[in-house]
């Protein structure tokens, strides 16, 4: 691939540009809105300029309701040799260029797997999709050489390709993304109008659950009415555990004890299924999920604090594989949780106490 043309220049769009162009490749940008596309060259993403003639390869990232019509005026004007969308859904534009009667030989369908709560190209890093899946959706019609050049385009920017049929990839994040989304913004909701005494409580917990209701809901609006069918159906199956838990909470209440056995029981239940479908979440690259030892170390809030104990973790050999960092409240002090090999566990804490860091047991 040595040419590109990248259609809307948002967070996904300019981030593939700015990939693309560091591996040589002329990417043209252009937006519904010209400032942003210039906003994305000026940030090293390509040229704002129109291409002279086609391209190899035209990338469309317009919202998904939009997709199918940008596609189709991409294909019928011929501005590229081959053409794919990375929209978050992928069935419904497809069947809708199929109903405009357009030969799909010339078009894939594709979405990584990797975003941000932020929007815009000045969310945007080269980088954003390195080590994530990115789902390839060909049909039977799907040119080989269109083929190759998405998989070129997913080689640039060190994403994992997955190939999987357009349907199947719809229910998929259905559950994965779109459906979490949603639960994550229902449990936000409930902070909305909470006493402040109560909010100044939250912990890492929260953070964790409401991290992605941050998103923007006009972009998350335009994904739902894409895929709502899917995700219905999974929000009325959480509706279901959801009313099974309040039964076996108000069965905790109760004075006899036969009710709060059964209440308990039904608690434990819903536990038990979160931990078995929590462990098959995949781990680090996607590999199968490991347990790691973590190693807490109090700081102060104060620049280089992190540095330092990386570079301490460093000088005792040790390799942080994930870490956290937990704030507390209404002091300028904070919890880093650094996650490590069980072996690697008491060589670090032992490295880091040494050279004066305070561990928490």
């Amino acid at each position: 691939m040595r040419t590109a043309l990248v259609i809307g220049t948002g967070l996904i769009g300019t981030s593939a540009a700015l990939a693309l162009t560091q591996r040589g490749v002329l990417v043209h940008l252009t937006d519904h809105d010209p400032e942003q596309a210039r906003t994305a060259a000026a940030l090293g993403a390509g040229t704002d300029e129109a291409p002279e003639g086609p391209v190899d390869l035209a990338i469309v990232a317009a919202p998904p309701a939009q997709v199918a019509g940008v596609l189709a005026d991409v294909m019928r004007r011929g501005v590229a040799r081959g053409c794919l969308d990375v929209a978050s859904v992928k069935g419904g534009p497809r069947r809708e260029l199929e109903a405009l009667g357009l030969d799909l030989s010339a078009y894939i369908g594709s979405h990584p797997m990797s975003g941000r709560e932020k929007s815009g190209p000045l969310a945007a890093t080269g980088d954003l999709f390195e080590g994530r899946p990115w789902v390839l959706t060909p049909t039977r019609d799907t040119d080989t050489e269109v083929l190759n050049l998405a998989l070129e385009l997913v080689s640039h920017c060190r994403a994992v390709p997955v190939v999987m049929d357009a349907d199947a990839h719809d229910r998929a994040v259905a559950l994965v993304s779109h459906m979490p989304h949603l639960v994550s913004s229902v449990v936000a909701a409930r902070l909305e109008h909470a006493e402040e005494a109560a909010v100044r409580l939250c912990g890492q917990g929260i953070r964790d659950v409401t991290r992605i209701a941050a998103s923007d809901p006009g972009m998350w609006i335009d994904i739902l009415s894409a895929n709502p069918g899917p995700v219905a159906d999974l929000l009325a199956d959480v509706s279901a555990d959801l009313d099974g838990t309040v039964r076996a909470l108000r069965a905790l209440q109760s004075s006899d004890e036969d009710k709060r056995r059964e209440g308990g029981a039904g608690v434990e239940d819903v536990l038990r299924r979160g931990n078995a479908g929590q462990v098959r979440v995949p781990g680090k690259h996607g590999s199968a999920p490991r347990a790691y030892e973590v190693v807490a170390v109090l700081i102060d809030d104060q620049p280089g604090q992190l540095a330092r104990i990386f570079a301490d973790a460093g000088m005792a050999g040790v390799n942080i594989e994930d870490v956290r960092i937990e704030h507390a409240t209404g002091q300028q002090a904070g919890l880093v949780q650094l996650m490590v090999e069980p072996k690697a566990a008491p060589v670090l804490t032992a490295a880091l106490r040494e050279r004066g860091w305070a561990i928490r047991q």
